[in-house]
């Protein structure tokens, strides 16, 4: 092969490149020459994911349960990868914070698309058998789709809509946990203690997400609009890409298990045992936890009737 002006013009950008770095270029290149070759299924790691499936019981609709939620976990984590990003942008741009959003956007219409294989894709009965070999465990328990609400709003819409109002401007981080709305929803209906479920998940996670809180006060993807210039804030495209944002984590996603919850589990002696005891009754529901996270680019009206339509028209 010819070592053409091209190959010879890389080689000096990568000597520069590693002698930048007080580096020999000879050395890597010996490394590039004894390096096995890229194979797609030792880059993608496709044994090793195949192998993450670890059924509790022989029905085979188990195994589409939990492949579902390993791939919602997945791309929750491209989502906060994205969020990181964000916060972490010091020359923020509107094209820059259009197209991250929009990304974010888009992984969670893919997994609302995509919620049928858990609405309609697996046979009741064995979900309802199988589901009570997993006890206490829950989708609740998911920490990463709380990071995402930490990181996509101030505190302080996270805090029970009943008692928003009543923190003080100057309450921790930690005092406004005490009050997050999600804990209301794994909480026994009949006694008000805390489910198993909900006390696993606290001593598990919540020293992450009380720091995270903290971290998040000027990172958190309300904070980061504000950084915008005035216009690029009041820009149509900027205001929408939030608000679908708001659309899809906080009523679409939620609509999706709510309708789910209500083929497999509504009206079954089953439903609270199932759902490791949450109260999924009133804490799926958009229109009960009006859970929003960015109240001002919505109008007294539209927040008056959050959810409901969505609710309305998905349970014809």
């Amino acid at each position: 092969m010819e070592i053409t002006p091209e190959i010879i013009s890389r080689l000096e950008k990568l000597n520069d490149k590693y002698g930048a770095l007080g580096q020999d270029l000879v050395s890597y290149l010996d490394g590039l020459l004894y390096a096995d070759s890229v194979k797609y299924w030792d880059y993608i790691q496709v044994d090793t994911l195949l192998s993450l499936q670890k059924p509790k019981t022989s029905f085979p609709d188990e195994v589409i349960f939990i492949m579902y939620h390993q791939i919602t976990e997945l791309y929750f984590k491209l989502a906060l990868s994205e969020f990181e990003q964000l916060g972490n942008k010091h020359d923020l741009s509107k094209a820059f914070f259009i197209e991250r959003v929009t990304r974010i956007n888009r992984y969670f219409e893919a997994l609302i698309k995509s919620f049928e294989i858990m609405i309609t894709g697996m046979e009741k009965e064995q979900f309802l058998k199988f589901r009570m070999s997993l006890l206490p465990a829950s989708g609740f328990q998911s920490a990463q789709y709380r990071f995402i609400e930490i990181y996509s709003t101030d505190f302080i819409n996270l805090v029970h809509k009943d008692v928003r109002e009543t923190i003080e401007k100057e309450a921790t981080i930690a005092q406004m946990y005490e009050h997050i709305y999600w804990k209301e929803g794994a909480t026994e209906i009949g006694s008000g203690k805390k489910t198993l479920t909900l006390e696993q998940f606290e001593h598990r996670y919540q020293h992450e997400f009380i720091a995270l809180g903290e971290q998040c006060k000027s990172l958190n993807l309300w904070q980061v609009y504000h950084r915008l210039t005035i216009e690029d804030q009041n820009n149509v495209e900027v205001k929408e890409v939030l608000r679908q944002n708001d659309i899809n984590v906080n009523i679409n996603w939620p609509l999706a298990h709510y309708k789910s919850a209500v083929r497999y589990l509504h009206k079954s002696p089953e439903d609270i045992a199932a759902t490791g005891g949450t109260n999924w009754q009133k804490y799926l529901p958009p229109r009960f936890q009006k859970r929003i996270f960015y109240p001002a680019l919505w109008s007294n009206e539209e927040k008056d009737n959050w959810g409901k339509a969505w609710v309305e028209d998905a349970l014809k």
